[in-house]
């Protein structure tokens, strides 16, 4: 994409109807969920015509693709700006919660239900790797060379998850562990099922954080 200074005024003005496609788009996921997404829905609240939108999106998986990028871009450059300033695991979780807790609807598309039918591309999973390194770069910090358990040797045979990352196995259990306790917590959090049971979803999502074996 053209830098700001140089776009003709048709190339800012295409980008700028994007970017509003993109907020309406937001707006309905909001109310009605990713999977009830409708471009018709947002041409006639823009006051286009569906065709019309459809010179801007081509299709609605080609948005929710644009709209997953941008969600998965915001908290890959969130968590490097983190770990830049010095972050350990344990901030850097409580910035994965800060990013979820601004803007839950962004969160859950990505962590969320998939998408009935949607596959995203290969870049989407390059952006989702790099969080990953992140986190297996703060849990190399942290290990303490104890001993291979059984899941350790399993997921030295099955890491592509982990990308190129030479992280050694009881690194990518210890990353895992923490993965899952904090999407686990968090997920419960945002969707309001600790709503009414009247302790501070803050202090387990760090206990649970403090909980974590350390390896």
């Amino acid at each position: 994409m053209a830098e700001p200074g140089t776009m003709t005024p048709r190339e800012r003005y295409r980008t700028q109807v994007r970017a509003e496609i993109k907020e309406r788009a937001w707006e309905q996921i909001a109310t009605t969920g990713a999977s009830a997404l409708s471009l018709n829905a947002i041409a006639k609240q823009m006051g286009m015509s569906g065709p019309a939108l459809y010179r801007y999106y081509a299709s609605r998986d080609e948005l929710i693709t644009e709209l997953i990028r941008d969600a998965y871009r915001s908290l890959a450059d969130t968590l490097h700006s983190a770990a830049g300033a010095g972050a350990d695991l344990a901030a850097l979780a409580h910035t994965v919660r800060g990013w979820a807790l601004q803007d839950p609807q962004r969160y859950f598309l990505i962590y969320g239900t998939p998408v009935p039918g949607y596959h995203a591309p290969d870049d989407i999973t390059a952006i989702s790797s790099e969080i990953m390194a992140v986190l297996l770069d703060a849990c190399t910090a942290l290990s303490s060379g104890s001993p291979v358990t059984p899941f350790d040797a399993h997921l030295a045979d099955h890491r592509d998850w982990a990308g190129s990352h030479p992280a050694a196995p009881a690194v990518l259990h210890r990353a895992l562990s923490f993965w899952t306790r904090l999407h686990g917590v968090l997920s419960l959090e945002l969707a309001g099922h600790f709503t009414g049971m009247g302790f501070d979803p803050a202090l387990l999502f760090a206990a649970e954080l403090d909980d974590l074996p350390a390896r």
